[in-house]
């Protein structure tokens, strides 16, 4: 018996919550639906934060639903306050276009846009930025209750350093999105990260008041280390998906050095490895924990950037920690003079924003130069350090960048 999706999201427990859980779970056994996830344009990449998301998409769209990825051409204007601190920045049309058409390309890497129930992609502007707002606020804003919104999770840190009316709306232009979607294309479930959740949760409540009944919510769980922090956080910042700003061998270091405990969720949350593989996996003793590391980290780094990227960072992880594969293919600088200062080549390879913290970090002896410990924070780099056309410049045991002339 093929599994319902209700089945794979459990069995890979994806699901954090979920309203009217009874009623979906009959709905995704007995009918085909589209199901919507939402991205606001307000970068000109997605990131790790909407990776499983667009795995729960991809897993609907295996069971035969439609995946329909709304672009939030029309909401990036406001900027979604849900865990923020600060307003955010406000985005020209001419940034969230350009942001638009990127997110597109790397969106395709999950779902299908062809066959049957392919995949198709709306962008809210279309309806949204065209809306007359005292139409609007008159025939919805009624089913919104101003204290419920202000008890809500995703305002509550912006409470403290107060929350703008513009931002308040928020909620209300998501929840219409969902609104519109239900009524002009079908679609009754939406997902999205567990941060989410009362943004979409005002949507179903919003559909539900209007038409009675048909439509649902499914929020997925955040990607968390051992510590309970969010994983996705590099040396430089955030884990892209765009390879520009995240090179595949970075992406697959990333993975490739998680902790033991968290390759469990790593496996089940972000491959397609079969469950009895991944828990077979996850439970390997000692050492061999670290095969299940390498599978991870290739799997990912295959779905995100294909085969071809996998292979050349897996080979250059293998050069670097096992003395063999090639170093062709790890993370390069080129560098114009030889002479430069230790302090500058950190820089250079932004291993440390500034040159108090590059001082700071050879101080505390985690820089290395072809595996020597540099000691001397005015050392200078010489020829002699090139002697095969190249340097290895190291951060600790994991951080690794080729110095080329």
């Amino acid at each position: 018996m093929t599994q319902s999706i209700y089945d794979i999201l459990k069995e890979r427990d994806l699901i954090k919550q979920i309203t009217f859980e009874d009623e979906f779970k009959k709905l995704g056994e007995n009918e085909k639906f589209s199901v919507y996830l939402g991205i606001d344009p307000t970068a000109d990449s997605i990131h790790i934060g909407h990776f499983i998301p667009l795995m729960m998409m991809s897993y609907f769209q295996k069971c035969g639903h439609r995946p329909i990825i709304l672009i939030g051409g029309g909401t990036a204007f406001i900027g979604d306050p849900s865990g923020k601190t600060d307003m955010r920045k406000m985005l020209s049309k001419e940034d969230i276009s350009k942001n638009v058409d990127n997110i597109i390309k790397q969106v395709s890497k999950f779902v299908s846009f062809e066959g049957e129930n392919s995949a198709i992609i709306v962008n809210n502007g279309d309806w949204i930025l065209d809306l007359n707002y005292m139409d609007f606020i008159r025939t919805y804003g009624v089913y919104f209750n101003v204290n419920r919104m202000l008890d809500a999770e995703c305002f509550k840190q912006r409470m403290e350093k107060g929350l703008t009316f513009f931002e308040l709306n928020y909620m209300l232009m998501q929840s219409y999105d969902f609104l519109h979607l239900f009524e002009e294309k079908g679609c009754k479930v939406q997902i999205g990260g567990d941060d989410q959740w009362s943004n979409m949760l005002a949507g179903v409540d919003l559909i539900r008041k209007i038409h009675k009944n048909g439509s649902f919510c499914v929020t997925c769980p955040l990607l968390l280390n051992s510590e309970g922090k969010k994983m996705g956080k590099t040396v430089s910042g955030a884990l892209w998906l765009d390879a520009s700003k995240t090179s595949p061998y970075e992406f697959y270091q990333y993975w490739r050095n998680i902790g033991d405990k968290e390759v469990y969720d790593v496996l089940r949350m972000l491959t397609f490895i079969p469950m009895d593989e991944v828990k077979r996996l996850a439970s390997l003793p000692g050492e061999e924990i670290n095969e299940a590391k390498k599978i991870a980290a290739f799997e990912i780094t295959k779905l995100i950037h294909g085969e071809d990227e996998a292979i050349k960072a897996e080979e250059a992880s293998k050069a670097l920690f096992e003395g063999t594969g090639s170093l062709e293919n790890m993370p390069t600088i080129k560098i114009e003079n030889t002479n430069i200062s230790i302090v500058d080549a950190i820089i250079l390879a932004e291993i440390a924003p500034s040159k108090g913290q590059a001082r700071t970090l050879i101080s505390q002896g985690g820089i290395s130069l072809n595996d020597k410990k540099i000691e001397d924070i005015t050392y200078m780099l010489c020829d002699n350090d090139f002697e095969n056309g190249y340097a290895i410049l190291k951060k600790g045991k994991k951080v690794f960048y080729k110095l080329e002339k």
